[in-house]
Formats: C-alpha cells, sequence, structure tokens
C-alpha cells in the first residue's frame, strides 16, 4: 500500500466525517498544532533518561491526550463519527492529574520573581518550547470555536482547560529541570 494518495494535491483534506476542507482551514490549524507539539513533546521526552520516570511517564500520557486531542479536533462537530470518538474526550481527572503532577514538581523550587527568559541548556529550552506550542494550540482551539460560531460544549471546554494546565506543566518542568541540571535560570532584564 502507498503511503501518498495525491487527494490533497490541490491544498484540501478530509476531515474524520469525510467533508473536504481547506488545508489552510482553522479545524487543520488546530489539530496540525495539536501534532506539532506532540513531536515536540517526542523529542522532549528524548532528553529524558530512562530512570527519570515520574517526567518520561507524564510526558508519555501527554502525548496519548494530544493524540486524542487531535482526532477530537480532525472530527465534524456535525457528524456521525462524534458517537466513534465520544470516548476520547479528555475529563476532569485529566486535569486534576495534571494539577498534581505540577503540584508535585514545583515542591523544592525556589521562588522566582519576574520573568524567566526561556533559555538554559537544551532540555530545559525543549520546555519551553512545547509550552509556547502549548499556548498556540489554546489559540487555535479558542479560534476554532469562535469561527464555527457555537458556545464550547462542556467537554470542549474540559479539553482548553487541560490544555491551559499543560502549559503551566511544562513552565514548572522547565524550573525543576533546570535545578535538577544545575543550569542557571535568566529573567528578563528590562
Amino acid at each position: 500500500m502507498k503511503i501518498y494518495t495525491g487527494t490533497g494535491d490541490r491544498g484540501s483534506t478530509s476531515l474524520v466525517g469525510g467533508s473536504r476542507v481547506s488545508k489552510a482551514d482553522v479545524r487543520l490549524e488546530a489539530y496540525g498544532t495539536a501534532d506539532e507539539l506532540n513531536s515536540f513533546i517526542g523529542l522532549l521526552l528524548s532528553k529524558y533518561k530512562t530512570e527519570e520516570t515520574e517526567e518520561r511517564e507524564l510526558l508519555v500520557y501527554l502525548q496519548n491526550r494530544l493524540f486524542n486531542l487531535g482526532t477530537l479536533l480532525a472530527t465534524e462537530p456535525e457528524s456521525d463519527k462524534q458517537k466513534m470518538v465520544e470516548g476520547l474526550y479528555l475529563s476532569e481527572q485529566d486535569v486534576q492529574r495534571l494539577e498534581e503532577a505540577i503540584d508535585s514538581a514545583q515542591e523544592g523550587l525556589p521562588l522566582t520573581r519576574g520573568f524567566i527568559l526561556p533559555s538554559g541548556n537544551e532540555r530545559v529550552s525543549l520546555c519551553h518550547v512545547c509550552r509556547t506550542i502549548t499556548r498556540r494550540l489554546e489559540r487555535r482551539m479558542t479560534s476554532l470555536m469562535e469561527a464555527e460560531g457555537r458556545e464550547m460544549s462542556a467537554a470542549e471546554l474540559t479539553s482548553l482547560k487541560f490544555v491551559n494546565r499543560m502549559s503551566d506543566y511544562f513552565f514548572i518542568l522547565a524550573k525543576k529541570t533546570a535545578q535538577k541540571d544545575k543550569c542557571e535560570i535568566f529573567l528578563w532584564k528590562k
């Protein structure tokens, strides 16, 4: 079986549900950003040693949740396929797991006053890359709902809340990794 189909050669693609949309569609921007973030999390994951199980397990968990979210974003809201993807919705338990991970990672970290520059070593910098892509995903998800002119469902609001917490997690992970790696944190100097 060939990997290429040629169906997207004219700048359109199919959503889950079958309708074709422009590759510049706001829905594609949203799930494409989820995919991009997932790829960068994979790169970040490769920088953590096998014995750094806490970080590695949560990063793999985030990749799985992002795959769910990407599938949901790629599915037409009015499609009969919505029933098929119902089990993929993110839950309040997912949000709670992230909040607990943030609280745990934050323990023992020094209080930082001021804005932290996204720098340090490679691992710390990749945490910041993931954080900023997560923020873009949040913006794209919000733009999608606004473009469709509808209120977010409870499940969509939970997904947005999860993405918001994920960016907080990457910020704290950057600080924790900097401390672990004995890497200087640089503050913004006006």
